[in-house]
């Protein structure tokens, strides 16, 4: 079936008014005059949901930014990356890019780090499902060829700021320290129970996790360092999914 031309026609020019500062051509309401004062009402009740859609997704930005700035930052964002599908799923991952260039957050070299923190969050938060392995799994005359799939949640993330000490001195019930010089390294990812996870790891550990993540046999990945801490980490949390030898197809 051909699609209705007019009413898309319509709600084009609807969805682009929102994002002007005039109504769409044929709206009507019993007093013409009110037809620009009653659109401005809907139009900020869309920018405040929207609003508060981002900071759900990016909570520790808006409370190093403060809730009145972020209002005001979220604004600046819709006009430059409108929502382009009704599911807000994958909407702001270009955020971390727009508060890296971002003149009046400059001060604050870190935020953008922040936000690529919490946006992996997200992703891993809504990652597909998968079983974990038992740990006796992994017992094997020849450790070292054995390749591991890492759960679909999986990201490793790295940042120059000290992104991670920061996103974890903002979660509740946690004190401000001070921050150690970056870069920060950190496993993001769902566990079994459905809690997502952000584990700082060290650099070494990171090296190791991220060539287990790219396939490499865990003789490889180990000749970055030591790997029992990262397999630990790993096996503590339920993200290892499956083990062979030989790479995954």
């Amino acid at each position: 079936m051909q699609p209705d031309t007019p009413h898309a026609a319509l709600q084009a020019g609807f969805r682009a008014a929102l994002w002007a500062e005039t109504p769409p051509a044929g709206l009507t309401a019993p007093d013409p005059s009110e037809v620009a004062e009653r659109f401005k009402v809907y139009r900020n009740n869309v920018f405040h949901s929207l609003t508060r859609a981002l900071a759900a997704r990016f909570p520790v930005v808006e409370q190093l930014v403060g809730a009145q700035f972020f209002a005001a930052l979220a604004r600046a964002y819709l006009a430059s990356s409108p929502p382009q599908d009704p599911v807000l799923l994958h909407w702001g991952a270009s955020f971390a890019p727009f508060l890296d260039q971002f003149p009046p957050v400059a001060h604050l070299p870190f935020l953008g780090d922040v936000a690529r923190l919490e946006y992996a969050r997200g992703q891993a938060s809504h990652a597909a499902d998968a079983t974990p392995i038992p740990p006796e799994a992994l017992s094997s005359d020849n450790l070292e060829a054995l390749c591991l799939a890492l759960h679909p949640s999986v990201s490793l993330f790295r940042a120059q700021t000290p992104a991670v000490q920061i996103w974890h001195q903002h979660q509740p019930g946690q004190t401000r320290q001070p921050l150690s010089a970056g870069p920060d390294h950190a496993l993001i990812a769902r566990r079994p129970d459905f809690a997502a996870i952000v584990q700082p790891v060290d650099a070494g550990s990171f090296a190791v996790l991220t060539s287990l993540h790219a396939g490499a046999p865990l003789g490889e990945a180990a000749q970055h360092a030591d790997p029992t801490p990262a397999l630990t980490l790993l096996l503590s949390h339920g993200l290892i999914v499956d083990a062979q030898k030989g790479p995954f197809a």
